[in-house]
């Protein structure tokens, strides 16, 4: 059973960054692919970027390619998602999850375990 837990959210100005972070336990790491996820009230939630086991491998939603990059530190366990030139409509809750496979899916389906969720807010 692996843990997932998210930090790194909150307020921020538009224009402005975030780092999210990403703590995995429980398992092994290596074994997963990573992927976020954000779910804004009324939408259904969406893929935002995900990572393949070798972490060479990226793939972003295309509402944050060029401003958002995710990337893992096999290191210490843990998943990251740098978010630059926040725009109000990134205001939602940020989702971890982890998929015990060898593709980068962009679908919440496919991912087995989630964190409980760190909220992003950007404000005007």
């Amino acid at each position: 059973q692996v843990q997932l837990v998210e930090s790194g959210g909150g307020l921020v100005q538009d224009g402005g960054s975030l780092r999210l972070s990403c703590s995995a336990s429980g398992g092994v790491f290596s074994w997963y692919v990573y992927g976020w996820f954000r779910q804004a009230p009324g939408w259904e939630r969406e893929f935002v970027a995900g990572i393949a086991r070798n972490g060479v491998e990226e793939y972003y939603g295309d509402s944050v390619k060029g401003r958002f990059t995710i990337s893992r530190d096999n290191a210490k366990n843990t998943v990251y998602l740098e978010m630059n030139r926040l725009k109000p409509e990134d205001t939602a809750v940020y989702y971890c999850a982890a998929d015990h496979d060898v593709a980068v899916h962009t679908s919440a389906r496919d991912y087995d375990y989630w964190g409980q969720g760190t909220q992003v807010t950007v404000s005007l």
